[in-house]
């Protein structure tokens, strides 16, 4: 089992300026406060992740974001210590990212997996292209 890192205030600024910054490169990704937490939304209507610190006393330090058909499920049975059923958004197949726990290849595939299940067609196209160029 992965251990849980003790992060500082600053690591946690830190990382979340990682995810500002790649969630920035995603066509019409805009941030704004929801429930308290810095949360990603597609053209500013279609929500595809959020960062929890503590939320509601659990103890993560947490991405929450969409996931695809049965992703939820397949990663948290695989990899426990980096995935967890989220409250609230579960139902929707959504996936929790231990942020503390989770290598920033997880976390950011995470993120593109989440914008690209919300995004319509003409935007995750446009994402997949630039994958294939990179």
């Amino acid at each position: 089992m992965t251990k849980r890192r003790a992060w500082t205030a600053a690591k946690k600024a830190a990382m979340l300026g990682k995810i500002r910054a790649l969630c920035a490169t995603f066509p019409k990704a805009t941030e704004r406060p929801s429930h308290g937490s810095p949360s990603w939304f597609i053209d500013g209507k279609k929500s595809f992740a959020s960062v929890t610190d503590d939320h509601h006393g659990d103890g993560r330090f947490a991405l929450w974001c969409a996931a695809p058909d049965g992703a939820m499920a397949m990663l948290v049975d695989s990899e426990p210590e980096h995935y967890f059923v989220p409250p609230y958004v579960a139902h929707l197949g959504w996936v929790g990212v231990h942020l503390d726990r989770a290598p920033w290849s997880s976390i950011a595939s995470a993120l593109e997996q989440a914008y690209l299940q919300r995004a319509p067609a003409k935007l995750a196209a446009l994402v997949r292209a630039q994958n294939t160029n990179d």
